[in-house]
């Protein structure tokens, strides 16, 4: 059927005005921002301020409970003063509030349930969503003689028989009992004993960890986490203390329903941690190549010095340690699949530095405290922010400079991609961690900060990040070519073929079928520069998505996007930024001369006969060609 040329024209008009419309939205958030901005740095002089007055007439010892935690912060956890906000988190936990914390990896969460708990009468039970994560935990309680017990899917029936009994005996040795949500879930005997427990008053607060797991919209979502609403309805009189460290306002309300916690106090800090560079390097589609570098950047940069390189999946987490490992790094894969006593002694000889490097999955992560971390590697990119956030923030515990470096590899989108696709918001969520990484010209902490509702000031970086660090790295480019580009993805689209993006990719740089090169204007760039053109095109709508589902496995095609239908008009240009190569600004200028004499020969094919006679009729001899 021919499209009505009117019905055309006006709906390329419409997309035209929503350009702009986006584009005055985007000047809109811009300054949002900026008050915001204002606003908070009034709002907080007035509070410290405020804070000042109340010092000068009272003391911070004025509860009943104040000496107590003063003796066993300095004695049992070897801490002379507080962090931000967790004097605040304690004071709250001990006079019964219920209590939403949200506090960046690595700024002490822990210690505002685990410091209530040594001060206060019976145990706290702490919901935890990792095996790993426990067993961190126990082993620093240990170190500092503090008694804990946990019960999960790997513990004998001898251990969880004197668990159990312990929760109701008064002389029972444990303050703190780490528990799965899966265990609170399933387990009727353990909500019996806790029922016992606080009919008695031993169970003296409720802390869940990496409270975001329980909601959709969080990016670790666990649908036993969903469950843990029993606990309040149950206990109504014991505080919950909700800990994370990086929900956002919506998944923390939530989390509110889901726990229901009725009117929960929220401490919110700052996200941004000053001590930690982030970093995006391109990861080079061969894998050796790719590993080489890895293993190069430990040898050269971190000689001797405690990390963590995160991968893909469980199959990677073997081959990368295995690749690095013939390269002299001392390396040891961790995850989900391996035997809990494999897990238990690699985490043991990490955390002593008996390993130089564990390869492992997120199934290592939430909760590892080493402090002493100065480099988190991604060999592949995290599904979303939230989890880069997280899993990047074991790094620099100790406050001391560390490293967070991302591979961020063309291929990689797409195999994340179909992982994702059946998550509420897992291909935005994704996309916008791809933005992260495409990114040449905002700072890595101002992407962030849009994600965990803060405002920015890139001089709060300074420097710790690659681009406030290379700012004259990049620079803009308007009028790239990429008509051709998108004629191979309409002929196969008319043609009922679908194109994968490494189809797309090579057919562009003349590598495809030979009969297809014939009539496609292909390009000068390199792979890499094509691979960013692609994925810019993808991520502003010129291009999308299009899954095929197979019993097996799932497929990523490309196809037009919503705005596909803008190239059409003549004075409609792509723009994008670039990172400055040696040899990308020459063939730029080629581009930029073919873009401009392309232009010409459209405007007179136009004047002589419109321009959709003149599209129709090269469309049709390439189709006759195909």
């Amino acid at each position: 059927l021919v499209p009505f040329p009117e019905v055309q024209a006006e709906l390329d008009s419409v997309e035209a005005e929503l350009e702009v419309v986006e584009l005055q939205i985007a000047e809109l958030l811009e300054k949002q921002a900026e008050l915001t901005s204002r606003k908070k740095r009034l709002l907080r002089k007035l509070e410290d301020a405020c804070e000042s007055a109340q010092t000068a007439g009272s003391s911070s010892a004025d509860f009943p409970w104040s000496k107590e935690l003063e003796q066993n912060l300095k004695n049992t956890f070897q801490l002379s003063k507080f962090r931000p906000l967790q004097q605040k988190a304690v004071n709250l936990s001990m006079s019964g509030k219920d209590l939403f914390l949200v506090m960046p990896t690595g700024r002490g969460k822990s210690l505002c349930y685990q410091l209530p708990a040594v001060c206060s009468e019976g145990f706290t039970l702490v919901v935890t969503p990792l095996v790993s994560l426990m067993e961190d935990q126990l082993m620093y309680l240990k170190s500092i003689h503090v008694e804990a017990a946990t019960l999960n899917a790997s513990s004998t029936k001898e251990h969880a028989k004197m668990v159990l009994a312990g929760m109701t005996d008064t002389k029972a040795p444990f303050k703190l009992l780490y528990v799965t949500p899966e265990k609170i879930a399933k387990s009727k005997l353990l909500m019996s004993r806790l029922e016992k427990a606080y009919n008695a008053g031993r169970l003296s607060r409720i802390a869940v960890d990496e409270v975001h797991c329980c909601s959709q919209w969080g990016h670790d979502f666990r649908p036993d986490y969903k469950l843990l609403g029993i606990l309040k309805r149950q206990f109504p009189k014991v505080p919950l203390l909700g800990l994370t460290a990086t929900a956002t306002s919506s998944v923390l309300k939530d989390c509110q329903k889901i726990l229901c916690v009725p009117e929960p106090i929220t401490l919110t800090a700052s996200f941004n941690r000053t001590n930690l560079y982030y970093e995006v390097r391109f990861k080079n589609s061969n894998s050796e190549e790719s590993i080489g570098d890895i293993a190069s950047l430990i040898e050269e940069r971190y000689q001797g010095q405690s990390g963590i390189v995160y991968v893909f999946s469980q199959k990677d987490a073997d081959s990368v340690s295995e690749d690095l490992q013939k390269k002299g790094i001392n390396a040891y894969p961790y995850h989900a699949n391996m035997a809990p006593e494999d897990k238990s002694r690699v985490h043991r000889k990490w955390s002593t530095n008996k390993i130089q490097v564990v390869v492992a999955t997120v199934a290592f992560g939430m909760g590892i405290d080493k402090s002493d971390v100065r480099f988190v590697i991604h060999h592949t990119i995290s599904k979303s922010i939230e989890n880069y956030y997280q899993e990047s923030g074991r790094a620099g515990r100790d406050d001391q400079p560390a490293d967070c470096i991302v591979y961020f590899g063309f291929n990689d989108i797409f195999r994340i991609s179909t992982m994702v696709v059946m998550e509420n918001v897992g291909q935005k969520k994704l996309l916008t961690m791809v933005e992260y990484c495409q990114n040449v010209d905002r700072c890595r902490r101002s992407v962030m900060a849009v994600h965990f509702d803060e405002v920015w000031d890139d001089e709060g970086c300074n420097e710790m990040c690659d681009v406030c660090r290379h700012e004259s790295s990049f620079f803009s480019y308007t009028g790239f070519y990429v008509g051709s580009l998108f004629l191979i993805v309409e002929l196969a689209s008319s043609l009922d073929e679908k194109l994968t993006p490494l189809k797309v990719t090579e057919a562009w740089m003349g590598k495809g079928p030979a009969k297809r090169r014939k009539m496609i204007q292909t390009t000068i760039l390199s792979r890499l520069e094509v691979e960013a053109i692609i994925t810019h095109l993808l991520l502003q709508g010129y291009l999308s998505e299009d899954f095929s589902f197979t019993p097996y496995t799932t497929y990523f095609y490309l196809k037009l996007g919503r705005k596909a239908s803008l190239l059409k008009n003549q004075s409609h240009s792509v723009t994008m930024k670039m990172r400055k190569t040696v040899s990308n600004t020459d063939r730029l200028s080629v581009i930029a001369d073919q873009q401009v004499k392309v232009s010409q020969v459209k405007t007179k094919e136009g004047k002589r006969s419109g321009d959709n006679t003149a599209n129709s009729s090269v469309t049709k001899k390439v189709k006759k060609d195909l």
